[in-house]
C-alpha cells in the first residue's frame, strides 16, 4: 500500500494543464515584441515621417527658390494659356449651340470646316499668317553661336504663345529640327546664316520678357558673343510656307457604320 503526498507538498506531482487546445494555440501565436524590434520600428516611423516633411518642403521651396522675373513669366504664361483655353471653349460652344440650333446648320458646318482648315494650315505651316508679335535679329560676329542655343531661342518662344514662326527663309513648324555645327546652323536641312531673323506671331508682351529672363534663351546667345533685342510689333507677315507631306504609315479611321 503505498503513501499518496498530500497536495501542496514538495513532492507530489504538479496537476495536468488543463488549458483548452484553442487558448495554447493563441498564446503560441501572441506577437513578442523584443526590444530591439521596437527600436527598429520607431526609427522606420521616425524616418518616413523625415521623408515626407522633406518632399513637402521640396514642392514648397521649389518656387521660393525661384527668381521674380521667372515667377513673373511663369504667371504670365499660366494666364496667358487660361484665357486662350477659356476663349477656345466658348468658340466651340457657341460653334455647337449653332449646329444643334437648326436653323443654318448647313451654313455653320462649313464655316467650322472653312476656319478648322485655315488654323490647321497656319499650325502645319502651309498657310502664310499675319498678326502681331515680335521681329528678333541675332548677329554672330565671332560664329559661335550653335545649334542648341537657337533651338533655345525657339522652345522659349513656344512656351511663350507663338503661333506662327519663321527663321530667315525657312516656315518652322512642330517637327522642326536643328542641326549643323557653330557658326554653319542647319534648319530642316536648310542652312541659315547670321544674322538670324526671326519673324514671330503671337503676343509680344509676353514672348519679349520670356526671352530676356536672366539665365534664359538670350542670356545663352550673349555667352556666345551674339546680340539680339526682340522688337514689338503690331503687325509682322510670316511668309514663307512648306509643303505638308502625306503620310506614309497613317490612314483615317473608318467611320462607324450603323
Amino acid at each position: 500500500m503505498s503513501v499518496t503526498d498530500p497536495p501542496g507538498s514538495p513532492d507530489a506531482p504538479e496537476p495536468p494543464d488543463r488549458r483548452s487546445p484553442w487558448r495554447t494555440i493563441g498564446q503560441a501565436l501572441r506577437p513578442r515584441g523584443s526590444r530591439s524590434q521596437l527600436l527598429a520600428g520607431l526609427l522606420c516611423a521616425l524616418l518616413g515621417f523625415a521623408v515626407v516633411v522633406q518632399v513637402r518642403q521640396n514642392q514648397v521651396e521649389g518656387l521660393s527658390r525661384l527668381p521674380q522675373s521667372e515667377l513673373v513669366r511663369i504667371l504670365d504664361q499660366a494666364n496667358q494659356r487660361t484665357d486662350d483655353l477659356e476663349r477656345e471653349a466658348a468658340a466651340l460652344e457657341a460653334t455647337r449651340q449653332e449646329l444643334l440650333s437648326g436653323s443654318g446648320q448647313q451654313a455653320a458646318a462649313l464655316e467650322a470646316a472653312t476656319a478648322a482648315a485655315e488654323t490647321q494650315g497656319i499650325l502645319s505651316g502651309r498657310l502664310p499668317a499675319q498678326g502681331p508679335g515680335i521681329e528678333l535679329v541675332i548677329s554672330d560676329p565671332r560664329g559661335d553661336i550653335t545649334p542648341i542655343a537657337l533651338f533655345n531661342v525657339l522652345e522659349e518662344l513656344r512656351n511663350a504663345g507663338a503661333e506662327a514662326i519663321q527663321l530667315d527663309d525657312v516656315r518652322i513648324v512642330a517637327s522642326s529640327y536643328f542641326t549643323g555645327a557653330p557658326g554653319a546652323v542647319v534648319v530642316d536641312g536648310v542652312p541659315v546664316e547670321a544674322p538670324y531673323r526671326w519673324t514671330v506671331i503671337g503676343d509680344p508682351d509676353t514672348m519679349g520678357p520670356a526671352l530676356e529672363i536672366p539665365g534664359g534663351a538670350l542670356a545663352q546667345i550673349r555667352n556666345y558673343g551674339g546680340s539680339g533685342t526682340p522688337q514689338s510689333r503690331l503687325q509682322v507677315e510670316v511668309t514663307a510656307t512648306r509643303a505638308v507631306p502625306e503620310p506614309r504609315f497613317a490612314t483615317p479611321l473608318p467611320a462607324d457604320e450603323g
